[in-house]
This record gives structure tokens, sequence and C-alpha cells, in this order.
């Protein structure tokens, strides 16, 4: 019989995910949306359950309980008819050693039921040049770059990415960027992980951090960005009293109103003519958000 996609406004739904390994619970009820279009960064610190999450979508692991609904099919049942439409690039490739870069994008083109070019994806993964060299001869950031090529093969509707630029220097990060902002605008839905939090600042529609097996926060980056305070931090010169409310020469203030505080504080400093310096502000990054979520468990 054949199998049919339920056309939905999401590309990925998960609904109460549970996944045990056997008294041991990785992921506790995760609810997560992926909607069309949009690049999703799932973060999470160590040992939090993303990967564990990643491979329930990907239809590589069984859940424990809960449903999964991935471009409208059942991963954990349909895993043949969603794999023409995704794409994926694992953490550590697969590729056959002894086969040359450009033998392995023919191979791929010809094992998946999209079409592409394979000169194509050669020059624009900066891969021409290296064209006839052997898998076992690539350096680690030419293999992630092969991995990413394969993913993208054919442009389909999902493609998720685990760690994408993990071992690419600065410039290969930027056109992996590149590559990851050309996907969406093709219209296609992009899931990655990643450590570095400002590729999914720079990249990301909406974030989720992971933490323990459960998502601890969900939004849009303003959206949780605006759960934490700003701040601003100074140096006040020897000798100088600090204003009511800082003690000591090292001020460093977090407020859920930077511009009237900080507009206060410079009022402060100007009516008593105090020079400062080291002066900073800035409102919360993703940066402080993670590492609060792990300092609050």
């Amino acid at each position: 019989m054949t199998q049919t996609a339920i056309r939905t406004e999401t590309a990925v739904t998960v609904r109460d995910l549970h996944v045990r390994y056997g008294d041991f619970e990785a992921v506790r009820g995760v609810d997560l949306e992926v909607r069309r279009g949009e690049v999703f960064a799932l973060l999470g610190t160590n040992g939090a359950g993303k990967t564990t999450t990643l491979e329930v979508i990907e239809g590589f692991r069984r859940r424990s309980s809960g449903t999964v609904s991935v471009l409208g099919f059942d991963p954990g049942t349909q895993r043949g008819p969603l794999r023409d439409r995704m794409g994926i690039q694992l953490q550590e490739g697969g590729f056959v050693e002894e086969m040359t870069v450009s033998e392995t994008l023919d191979l791929w083109g010809q094992l998946s039921a999209r079409d592409d070019r394979t000169g194509r994806l050669l020059d624009r993964f900066d891969l021409a040049h290296r064209k006839d060299v052997r898998v076992s001869a690539l350096s680690g950031g030419e293999k992630r770059r092969l991995d990413l090529a394969t993913a993208v093969w054919g442009s389909p509707d999902l493609v998720i990415l685990d760690e994408p630029t993990t071992g690419l220097d600065p410039g290969a990060r930027r056109r992996t960027w590149d590559a990851i902002q050309e996907l969406q605008e093709a219209g296609r839905t992009v899931l990655l992980t990643t450590h570095y939090l400002e590729e999914a600042e720079a990249l990301a529609d909406r974030v989720a951090i992971m933490h323990e097996g459960r998502l601890a926060v969900s939004g849009t980056l303003s959206e949780i960005l605006a759960s934490r305070p700003a701040g601003f931090s100074a140096t006040l010169p020897p000798g100088v009293t600090p204003p009511p409310g800082v003690d000591g020469p090292h001020v460093q203030i977090h407020t859920d109103d930077l511009q009237r505080d900080l507009t206060a504080f410079l009022t402060w400093a100007a009516a008593h003519d105090v020079e400062l310096t080291d002066l900073r502000a800035a409102p919360a990054s993703l940066a402080d958000i993670y590492h609060a979520i792990r300092e609050e468990s």
C-alpha cells in the first residue's frame, strides 16, 4: 500500500517524546515544532538528549512513547518515503575511504531520488580542486564539507545538520552559513545542532535548548533573550564613592531596562565628573542563557 504524507504547516512535530535505555530516560517528554521554511537550532548541554531526539526524528532510533511527524510522515514506520525528501549530515560520515570525492558524489546521486549535479556541489563547497583525491586523504574539514554536499544533494525539503561546521576554518564556516541561508531562501527547512552559539544566533529563526532530557527554553532569539536581564559594567577611578547600590570600584549591573538604568548611571557619572573606564553594555546573549540553564540545574 502506498504511504502518503499528511500536509501540515510544520516540517517537524514532536509531542511528549520519551526515549528510555533500560532504567535511564534520555528524553523526558519533549514537545517540539519546526516550521516549514525556517532554520531551527536545537542546542543542548552535554548529555541533554538532543542527539537522541535527532535520531528519532531521522528515523534511526525507536521512541519509547510520544508522537513524531516529519514532513507528514512517521519516521518510525515510514522511513522509506521520508528518505527521499530529507537530507542528513551526521556528526561522523560513513564514506568509502578508497573512493574519490567526485566518485562519492556520483554514487550518492545514483542512490538518491533527487536530481543534482556533482560539479555544482564540488564548486559550492570548494571541493573542485580535490575531486580526484581519495576520501582517505581529505582533511577533517574537507570531509565535513563533503558530508554537507551529500546532505543537500537535490535540495531536499528538510535538511538535518548535526554540528555542520565542526572542524572548519573561518572561511569554510562562512561558506557553510551561506549554503544554509541559500537553502532557506529556496523554501527548504533546516534543523541544525551546534556547539557554536554565535552560529545559532546568526542563522536560526528559532532556537530550543535541551537540558537533562527536557526543553529548557524554546522560541525566537528575541523571545528567549527577553527572558534574561541585560547588563552593563564599568570601572570607577580610585577614591570615587560609588553610586547607591554599587559596592567597590567595579560596577556590574543586571537590568530589565538597559536604556533607563544605563542612562541613570551615565547621568550620575557626568554629574560627579567621574571618568569611567572599561564601559560595556549589552543585552543578554544566547551564551548567558545557556550558562544560566546549566548553573540553575
